[in-house]
């Protein structure tokens, strides 16, 4: 397509009742999250460090919410997104959902507005989901029958089924801090995952010890997962810990693990898991970023009996990669509204 072409003269206008009809958690988007990883490994992408914002409400409140602005250029695609996601947790308490954002798409030679889409959060969501997946599927055994996973929000239920997408499990372990919240994350992966056993569980220790592969997908600020628990062929995916204090991995796991995987390594040392880890250790990891292991530049896991950690803390280059993949399914259905830029 020349530039001549693509001289734009309207804005698409997507809503998220429209954008969940063109992708969903399935086998093709997750080959869109595998590539983008392997964009990243393979192609000088630019791609900034998370914008952060945090609303603070009076004294009194203290800390109403928090925006986090993500984005990245993918040399030799024709638009790039710049994605808006935000946390208000006091919306419970009126009836709203905690999570939204929207993504803006934008011409890669003039820059213009391509497409505003309106997703609520969901496109964030499904792309979180897809890594697990993606990491899943080239770090985990080939034979999980057990998997586990520690949270019971949202993304809990979509990594569960990201990994089944890739590892056929027949048993899911649940733990949650709240039991009811737990129960009620089973109910609704019944729906989902009909052949699966599900499993609710007192403590993380046994999810670990019983699991070949587990997903932590929690807010936790200490710790949930001891070294100690660690046992051969065991995979695990962190992907709660995405800001500056959270964690979900005691540092020694990481140490212990025969090779760590990040999704990009100077972000895990500001945001994820690695920002725990001693900077006069850091150089005992055996590591490699993601995109290594997808483009085939890393082996990855070495054998069945490998302990691997993958540290996912959400990626520009992902939500670039989920906002083509949408804007073209829905450019072809002729879905959304135009808005002349005039």
């Amino acid at each position: 397509m020349t530039r001549e072409s693509r001289r734009i003269s309207s804005v698409r206008i997507l809503t998220e009742r429209q954008l969940r009809r063109c992708v969903d958690l399935d086998a093709e988007a997750l080959e869109v999250i595998d590539d983008a990883f392997t964009w990243l490994a393979e192609r000088p992408v630019d791609m900034p460090p998370v914008q952060h914002i945090s609303v603070i409400g009076d004294a009194a409140s203290g800390p109403v919410g928090d925006v986090d602005i993500k984005s990245a250029f993918v040399p030799g695609l024709d638009r790039f997104a710049i994605k808006i996601a935000s946390g208000f947790f006091g919306n419970t308490s009126l009836g709203l959902p905690t999570g939204s954002g929207l993504m803006v798409v934008l011409d890669t030679d003039t820059g213009l507005c391509r497409a505003v889409l309106l997703d609520n959060g969901y496109l964030t969501d499904l792309r979180t989901a897809l890594a697990g997946g993606v990491a899943a599927r080239h770090l985990a055994p080939d034979d999980v029958e057990v998997a586990g996973v520690l949270g019971t929000g949202r993304q809990a239920e979509l990594q569960a089924r990201a990994l089944h997408l890739v590892r056929p499990f027949s048993r899911l372990l649940i733990h949650g801090r709240t039991p009811a919240h737990a129960s009620r994350l089973a109910d609704r992966l019944r729906k989902k995952l009909d052949d699966v056993t599900l499993e609710l569980v007192s403590s993380p220790r046994e999810v670990i010890r019983r699991s070949r592969c587990v997903v932590t997908t929690t807010a936790a600020h200490e710790p949930l997962v001891r070294a100690e628990w660690l046992h051969p062929g065991l995979h695990i995916t962190a992907m709660g810990s995405d800001l500056p204090g959270k964690q979900e991995l005691a540092p020694e796991t990481l140490l212990r693990a025969d090779l760590c995987v990040f999704d990009r390594r100077a972000q895990c040392e500001r945001l994820g898991e690695l920002q725990h880890v001693a900077e006069d250790r850091r150089a005992e990891l055996a590591w490699c970023e993601l995109g290594e292991v997808t483009s085939g530049a890393h082996a990855g896991r070495i054998d069945a009996s490998a302990v691997t950690v993958c540290d996912l803390t959400g990626t520009g280059v992902q939500d670039t990669a989920i906002a083509s993949h949408v804007l073209e399914k829905a450019e072809a259905l002729g879905f959304g509204s135009e808005i002349d830029l005039a």
